[in-house]
């Protein structure tokens, strides 16, 4: 089990480096698996949900710490684009962590593949995912970037996932290269994970 626990945990620190997301969509259904398999009808099992959302929030701390660490080092990282989101996403984080708590595990786990295959659905489905980037990034408006930011905070801190499932493919279609989106989904990803373990 430790062996399989490493595996995926390897895994998921690739695809946060590689692509800006996944380690979320990665960690929850491993987490929960495995908490299902050890802790079965004990009180432990009961919260395997909970346990694994935030679990994966915590250890997104790490994981998008470093690579934000990789990709400022690279310069890659988009701050004008970031910066305006970062205390929204962080205040988003508390209703959204409040919620995954107030709510039962099978509510939360209904929701986590609802969004999953909402995600994957939507990536590929909708125009500008996969469009060639623009000369400059669109910028958002004040109010455009409070409420997206805090929808963001707010989703991310419910399902454990970061809000990097959500950032990338928003400034994809605001005109960003896929380098500049994933770089920037990191340090989006940080405020959220941090906030979120608190709460």
């Amino acid at each position: 089990m430790y062996f399989l626990l490493l595996f995926f945990g390897f895994l998921a620190g690739i695809t946060t480096v590689l692509f800006g997301f996944g380690g979320g969509f990665v960690v929850v259904p491993v987490l929960y698996s495995v908490l299902l398999a050890t802790h079965g009808g004990s009180a432990v099992g009961d919260a395997a949900m909970h346990v694994a959302v935030a679990t994966s929030t915590c250890v997104m701390i790490f994981g998008a710490g470093l690579a934000t660490m990789r990709h400022h080092k690279a310069g890659t990282v988009p701050w004008d684009q970031v910066r305006p989101l970062l205390g929204y996403i962080a205040v988003g984080a508390i209703p959204g962590a409040a919620a995954a708590l107030a709510l039962s595990g099978d509510w939360v786990r209904w929701a986590f593949i609802f969004y999953l295959g909402l995600t994957i659905l939507d990536s590929i489905l909708r125009p500008g995912f996969t469009q060639e980037t623009a000369a400059r990034i669109r910028p958002w408006g004040r109010w455009m970037t409070a409420a997206a930011g805090t929808a963001i905070g707010a989703i991310a801190a419910f399902l454990g996932v970061g809000g990097s499932v959500m950032t990338v493919p928003l400034m994809r279609r605001r005109g960003a290269s896929m380098t500049a989106a994933t770089a920037a989904a990191n340090p989006l990803s940080l405020p959220m994970a941090v906030v979120g373990s608190a709460t």
